[in-house]
């Protein structure tokens, strides 16, 4: 008859809060969607077109630089707000945002051609993957237990308001 003793594991895997899966999903997909913009640059004719002041079809303005930053900064403040808003704003917040970026993400590709399909799909692929990631976290966040009410709840209660 043998024995078997458990080996311990040398490397401790502690639970990571909520919150930061959030912000570290948020900052994955900030930085990829500030990337597609970049690596979009080096597309033929991209640079020629800023040249003459137009980004996609569109003249540059200060009307469409503060769009375009807005859809920047959004995803930069959901880094920090994913960290800091109480729990139930938190996973509002998180919903409506992410339910938003989704078609938004997808809009991005419109006009481009086929020849580009690969770098698109990869790219919006990811990024719907992140947001979709946000959605189910945010969807599924962890309930607290309700402390039933009565005399001898009540140390349970005050601890667990502070």
């Amino acid at each position: 008859m043998t024995i078997q003793t458990k080996t311990p594991n040398p490397l401790d895997n502690p639970p990571v809060p909520l919150q930061v899966k959030l912000a570290a999903a948020w900052t994955s997909f900030m930085f990829l969607y500030i990337y597609v913009d970049y690596f979009h640059l080096h597309k033929p004719g991209v640079i020629d077109n800023l040249r003459a002041g137009v980004v996609f079809e569109f003249n540059i303005s200060p009307t469409l630089l503060t769009a375009m930053l807005a859809s920047v900064a959004i995803p930069a403040l959901m880094v920090t707000l994913s960290m800091t808003l109480p729990a139930r704003i938190n996973r509002a917040t998180n919903l409506v945002v992410a339910s938003l970026y989704i078609p938004y993400s997808v809009f991005n590709a419109t006009g481009e051609s086929w020849d580009w399909a690969p770098f698109y799909s990869l790219s919006i692929g990811i990024e719907v993957l992140l947001l979709a990631f946000i959605l189910r976290s945010t969807w599924t966040w962890p309930r607290t237990p309700a402390i039933p009410a009565g005399p001898e709840t009540t140390n349970l209660r005050q601890q667990a308001s502070m």
